[in-house]
Formats: structure tokens, sequence, C-alpha cells
């Protein structure tokens, strides 16, 4: 009995450890893409650039430290020395003590912290955009899993199919009612998909590997082909589209913000041309004779009024307005091209449906013409060779759609919304 209930958590235990070992994930587009977000140690880096900036901001409402200052003289000549004393005599010694402390101007202080701010705002805005780079990748590399994961059911089924003629032509031989290279090119033709598919399962076994490594999960990853691929449909006009691009993309708000913290740098470098200055206390025994005073230091500007930081801070607010013109441009060529691409795709993927149908009809009609002796078994591997690469074009033309589909998406930065 005991012996019985040891194996038996024995098996258990390596069923559990069998299925951690082998734990998948299977992964919408949408989920691919939202699991990237959240998991993907590269964003979760660049994600710490935020609290970087978060930190800046600490550091720039701080107010200077006050600043101690002892200076001590002692007088060396003995001769020198007060009547009826030793060299340790505070009646031979001079001390100063002064405490200072830098003055910072109001407007320092607040265009210093509106500056870091600003910073904040520019690294959460650079990240967004890069979770809509990521989000591209991610979704290119999962269309692409998804389209080899279709051929390769396709071409399981046709070696299936073939294997199937192969064994009824082996019988058909043997009963000398086809001819020896009859079903010689049956079996090359197997041999041609058994080939093809152990091409295609390292392919789709090595984007399932580079869509893991993209998405930052540990479990292994699969696709799931019986879910839409598209969950967001763009329905607006082009002109609509650009319209809407323009204020929502992220680059373009990242360009924008760059502008807007470019400005309150101007601010700040034009506050700092005014000097510092440093007020302070003195307290000063002299020989053993107290005495008290004030201290005040500036800088004179005479030559140095931070020009070149405010001609610099300048030009980079002119760099950031001639990048955000850049941007402009180049999101009315991306949604205009992606646009226009995604339309053409989807009127090529309805015109296969047609070529689709017919290449069925065609092989079911031959098939059912050799298995009778209608026809020669070259007709029928023609129709079954043209039956297959007419759905390898349609799977591309699928994955031509899907990709302009993720590509229209990007462009207008509706793939942060998947």
């Amino acid at each position: 009995m005991k012996r019985t209930i040891v194996l038996a958590v024995a098996t258990l235990i390596l069923s559990c450890i069998r299925y951690v070992a082998t734990a998948q994930t299977t992964y919408t587009l949408a989920a691919a893409i939202d699991t990237a977000r959240v998991s993907s140690p590269v964003l979760k880096a660049q994600y710490m650039n935020i609290g970087a900036s978060q930190a800046d901001v600490i550091t720039a409402k701080l107010r200077p430290n006050p600043n101690l200052n002892n200076q001590t003289m002692q007088l060396v000549s003995s001769d020198r020395f007060a009547p009826g004393t030793r060299w340790s005599s505070k009646d031979n010694r001079q001390v100063w003590y002064q405490v200072t402390k830098p003055i910072q101007w109001p407007n320092q202080r607040k265009y210093k912290i509106e500056t870091a701010n600003k910073n904040v705002t520019l690294a959460s805005n650079v990240y967004q955009e890069n979770v809509r780079n990521l989000s591209l990748q991610v979704g290119n590399s999962w269309i692409t899993c998804w389209v080899l994961k279709k051929r390769l059911t396709l071409l399981n089924d046709s070696r299936g199919n073939l294997d199937t003629l192969v064994k009824i032509n082996e019988l058909r031989y043997k009963n000398q009612v086809i001819t020896q290279t009859d079903l010689t090119r049956t079996r090359v033709l197997l041999d041609q998909y058994n080939l093809q598919l152990s091409v295609f399962m390292q392919d789709y076994k090595n984007e399932l590997q580079n869509l893991q490594l993209l998405t930052g999960t540990t479990d292994s990853v699969d696709i799931d082909t019986s879910s839409l691929v598209q969950s967001i449909e763009p329905t607006a006009t082009l002109d609509s589209l650009i319209t809407l691009t323009m204020e929502n993309r992220t680059d373009v708000v990242l360009a924008k913000s760059n502008i807007d913290e470019r400005s309150s740098n101007i601010k700040f470098q034009q506050a700092m041309a005014v000097p510092q200055p440093q007020l302070g206390v003195i307290y000063n025994p002299q020989n053993s004779v107290p005495y008290i005073g004030f201290y005040g230091a500036i800088d004179l500007p005479f030559f140095n009024r931070n020009q070149g930081e405010i001609k610099k801070a300048h030009i980079q607010e002119q760099q950031a307005e001639q990048e955000l013109a850049a941007t402009r441009r180049q999101v009315m060529t991306d949604v205009a091209t992606s646009y226009k691409t995604y339309q053409l795709q989807k009127q090529n993927l309805k015109k296969y449906e047609g070529i689709l149908q017919q290449s069925q009809q065609i092989l079911d009609n031959v098939k059912y013409a050799y298995l009778r002796g209608g026809t020669t078994i070259i007709d029928f591997l023609d129709a079954q060779r043209n039956w297959y690469d007419t759905r390898l074009l349609y799977y591309d033309a699928l994955q031509a759609y899907y990709q302009s589909y993720v590509q229209l998406l990007f462009a207008t930065g509706l793939i942060n919304q998947l």
C-alpha cells in the first residue's frame, strides 16, 4: 500500500515538473504586444529614465548649502608673545569663523525646477515612442509566426493527402495499373514536401524565439491562429487620419515637449546671467579681542554673462522646432503611404478568393479523373503543385496585408491602443 502511494506521488511530481518545463503561452496579436509593454527588459531599462528625470526635479528644488570657513593664524616669534603667555595662549592667536550662503534669485530656482519638470515629461514621451517602436516589432514578428503556422498546417495537410496517394499508387503499381515512373513522380513530390516541412518548421521555431525575446516572457510562446488579427479597423479617411495622427502620435508629442523643454532652458540660462551673491557673518577673535562682521561677495559681470549657454539654448530651441517640422512631414508621408499600401493589399487579398476556389475545383476534377484513369499522373501532379503554390501565394498576400495593417496602426499611432 505504501509503495503504491509513493509511486503515485512520484508520478504526480514528475508530471508537474514536466508541465512546468513545457509551460507555454498562446498569444493573440494584442496580447503579445501588451505582454511586451509589461515584460520587455529593454522597455524596463528605458522606463528608468523617467525615474532618473524625477530625481533631477528633487535636485532642482534643493537650495544651496551654507559654507563654513575657518582661518587660524598663530604668532610665531616668541619675543612677540604677550607678557606671561605661552605660544598656545589665545592672546597669541587670531581666529576667523565665517558662515556664508549663496543667494539664489527666485527666477533661477523657478526656471531650474520648470526645466527639470519638462525633462520628466520629455523622458515619459521618449518612453512612449519606444513603446510604439517595440509594438511594431512585436506585431510584425507575431504576423510572421501566424503565417508560418498557417503554412505548416497547409503543408502538413498536403503532405498527408499526397502520402495517401503514394500508398494508393503503390497498390495500383502492384496491380500494374500505373508504371514505375508514375509512382516515382508521386514519391518525388512527397519528398519535396518533406524537405519544405523541415525548413518551415525551423523558420517557425526561429521566429517564435524572436517573439519570445521581444515580449520578454520566460515561457515558450505559441500563436493563436483562431483569433482575429484585426481588432481595430481604420475607417477614417486619409485626411482625417493625418489630422488625428498630428495630434496623438508619440513622436509628434515628443517633438512638441522637446520644444517646451528648450524654451524653459532658455529662461533658466537667461536667469543664470545674473550673478549670485554670497552673504554671511564673520566672528573674528584677534588676540583674545572678539570682532564680529558681515560678509558679502558678488561676481562683476564684465566678461561672463552666460552668453554661450544662452546662445546654445536658443540654437537648441530652433533645432527642436526644425525637428518638429521634419516629424510632421514624416507623419504625412508615413500615413499616406501606409494607408494606400493597406488599401492595395486589401484589394489584392479579395482577388485571391476566386483564385483559391478555381485551383481547388481544378484539383478536385483532375484527381477524380486520374483515379479513374481519365488523365495522367503528370496532369494530377501539376494540378497539385498549382493548388499548393496558389495557397502559398495567398499566405504571402495575407502576410503582406496584415503587415500593412500593423504598419498603418504604427504610422497613425493607433498601435499603442491595442
